[in-house]
C-alpha cells in the first residue's frame, strides 16, 4: 500500500502516540493536532489523505472541524468518540463523516477501515474509467467526481459510491441492508438510518432530477432504486 498521510486529532496525547505507532508501522506519515483550531491549521498547511477526528475537543469540537474540512475537501474522515459519550451518527453523516469508531477500539479494526477507505480514494490511474452518464448527470467512480447540470458537485466518498451503485443497477430495488452490505461493506458497522441519511443528502444535491428523466425513488416497505427512463 502506498504511503499516505494521516492527521490525528485528539486532545489525549497517549491516544495520539498509540495511533501514531500503529499507523507509522503500516507505513503512513502522521501529523498530530490536540485541538480543533490546531487541526484546521494543520489541515490547511498540509492536507492529509485521511483524518482521524475526535468528537470531544477543546475549543472547536470535532463537528466544527468536520464542517470546515468539508467546505474545501472530500477526503475521508473517521470520527472517534470515547465509550459512553453521546455520538449522533446521523449528525456525523449529515456533516459528511465517512465512519466512526468508539474508543477503546481494536487497532486492527481501525487499520482495516483506513485501508478500505484509502483503497476507494486511490483508484489506479491505469484502471479503466468507471463512469456512468445520464441526462444532466455524470458519475466517475475512478476520479471520484460527479457533475450535475454541467457543474461539479462535491460529494464525500460514501455518497458518491452509493449514487454510483444505485445508478449502475438502475431499475433494481435494493433494501437498506443490501445497500449497507454492498456500499459500506465490512468496514462499517451502521444501521439503516445510515442509508436514509445518504439518500437524503443525494436528493438535496440532485434536486429536480425528475425533470431530466431520472431520480432516486423510495420503494415503501422495501428500500430504494435509481429510476431512469
Amino acid at each position: 500500500m502506498s504511503r499516505a498521510s494521516v492527521l490525528i486529532v485528539d486532545d489525549d496525547a497517549n491516544i495520539r502516540q498509540l495511533l501514531r505507532l500503529y499507523l507509522e508501522k503500516e507505513g503512513h506519515a502522521v501529523t498530530e493536532a490536540s485541538d480543533g483550531e490546531e487541526a484546521i491549521r494543520a489541515f490547511k498547511a498540509e492536507p492529509p489523505r485521511l483524518v482521524l477526528l475526535d468528537v470531544m475537543l477543546p475549543g472547536a469540537d470535532g463537528w466544527q472541524v468536520c464542517r470546515e474540512i468539508r467546505k474545501v475537501s472530500n477526503i475521508p474522515i473517521i470520527m472517534l468518540t470515547a465509550k459512553g459519550e453521546t455520538f449522533d451518527k446521523v449528525l456525523g453523516l449529515e456533516l459528511g463523516a465517512d465512519d466512526y469508531l468508539v474508543k477503546p477500539f481494536d487497532p486492527k479494526e481501525l487499520l482495516a477501515r483506513i485501508k478500505a477507505v484509502l483503497r476507494r480514494t486511490q483508484a489506479g490511474q491505469d484502471a479503466p474509467a468507471k463512469e456512468l452518464v445520464f441526462p444532466g448527470l455524470t458519475i466517475n467512480l475512478t476520479r471520484f467526481e460527479v457533475a450535475y447540470r454541467g457543474k461539479r458537485i462535491e460529494m464525500p466518498p460514501k455518497e458518491l459510491e452509493l449514487l454510483y451503485y444505485l445508478a449502475d443497477h438502475a431499475g433494481a430495488v435494493h433494501t437498506r441492508e443490501q445497500l449497507l452490505e454492498q456500499v459500506w461493506g465490512y468496514d462499517f458497522f451502521g444501521d439503516s438510518r445510515t442509508v436514509d441519511v445518504h439518500v437524503k443528502r443525494l436528493r438535496g444535491k440532485l434536486a429536480d432530477s425528475e425533470s431530466l428523466g431520472w431520480s432516486i425513488r423510495t420503494v415503501w416497505g422495501v428500500g430504494y432504486k435509481f429510476e431512469a427512463g
